[in-house]
């Protein structure tokens, strides 16, 4: 699912607000997951998951075209871990009906 698909599907949920009004309110919430990550804090949404961002320091690394030796920065990457909720739901075992 993308972010577009999201919005419509809460819009056809709730027909009673705006697409414009959803997607602002989507936007915002995902603007201020990163500047949160961005700060370096985690981002916790109980029974779903946790967010943080892991620091990967810099390094040596090689061209692949040309096999020459680059430096690469420090970089900062998300990272994600489902709740056990989550993994629960995910993993929930389906009773055929007889």
């Amino acid at each position: 699912m993308i972010k577009s698909e999201l919005i419509e599907r809460i819009t056809a949920q709730n027909q009673h607000l705006y697409q414009r009004d959803i997607e602002k309110v989507v936007n915002a919430i995902l603007d201020e997951m990163v500047e949160a990550l961005r700060r370096g804090d985690r981002v916790e949404l109980r029974g779903f998951g946790a967010f943080s961002a892991k620091l990967r320091g810099a390094r040596q690394a090689r061209n692949p075209r040309t096999g020459a030796v680059i430096s690469v920065g420090k970089k900062a990457y998300p990272f994600f871990k489902t709740a056990k909720k989550m993994r629960a739901r995910l993993n929930r075992e389906t009773v055929p009906s007889a």
